[in-house]
């Protein structure tokens, strides 16, 4: 044992074990895509909701979510686990599953702000997203209602008023880790409620709201030792060996 240390002190550095951390995350950006018989040039990203399901007018909402992990998370670490809380202040319906998806292109928050409770959404502003656009007027989704991975990163029931997580998904965690290491990846979720079920919409908390939503990241990072060098470290070697040299001349028969 005292070899391999001394060895490695030689050698210039040795760790310690790894040290957890734990980050909470507020939205980088958020906004809903509005669908609409009267137009798909709606947005809200000034807004202090976003929404989710199908409406009593039988009209679509998916709330889009991003975070910045990158910035957030130190370079090199492990994410071990992730969960996601959204507030869900207002809904017309029952409990019903909202889940997310991860996005495939990147998306915009620009200063459209609807009025009263906002579930209509209102004109987009340059550079809001939309049904139809990524970023207003000029870019657009390949398909309206946004570009994203059918499957479900993670689902959770959604009921009455309150808090709602979303965590213990492989998925999920395997979404938050590829962001962390490739940050132009990183386009966030979509929020698709019951797209079924008439009425299904919930309205959340957005960054301008409340209740922000918080993405908690759990991490590993190791702890490097400062590294001695020179006479500093074959002292230290030396002692080593030589404490190791009298315990076994000590327990020598």
């Amino acid at each position: 044992m005292a070899c391999g240390l001394a060895g490695a002190i030689l050698a210039g550095s040795f760790s310690v074990p790894a040290q957890a951390g734990t980050v909470q995350i507020e939205p980088q950006k958020d906004n809903t895509l509005f669908e609409s018989a009267t137009g798909d040039s709606l947005s809200n990203g000034a807004g202090v909701y976003l929404f989710t399901g199908l409406t009593a007018l039988d009209e679509l909402r998916r709330g889009l979510v991003a975070f910045d992990v990158a910035g957030s998370v130190p370079p090199g670490a492990t994410i071990t686990d992730v969960s996601l809380t959204l507030y869900m202040s207002k809904t017309i319906a029952g409990p019903t599953p909202v889940s997310l998806h991860r996005v495939l292109a990147d998306w915009g928050e620009g200063s459209a702000d609807a009025p009263g409770e906002e579930g209509t959404g209102t004109a987009a502003a340059g550079g809001d997203v939309t049904w139809v656009h990524t970023f207003s007027p000029f870019q657009f989704w390949l398909t309206p209602g946004g570009d994203f991975d059918p499957v479900p990163s993670a689902t959770t029931s959604v009921g009455g008023v309150g808090p709602y997580t979303w965590s213990a998904a492989p998925q999920m965690l395997a979404d938050v880790q590829a962001w962390h290491a490739d940050p132009s990846s990183n386009f966030g979720w979509v929020l698709i409620g019951a797209e079924t079920t008439l009425p299904s919409a919930k309205r959340f908390d957005t960054r301008e709201g409340a209740n922000p939503a918080v993405l908690t990241v759990k991490f590993e990072e190791a702890a490097a030792v400062p590294a001695l060098s020179g006479w500093g470290a074959a002292a230290a070697a030396l002692g080593l060996l030589a404490a190791a040299a009298i315990r076994r001349r000590r327990t020598a028969p």
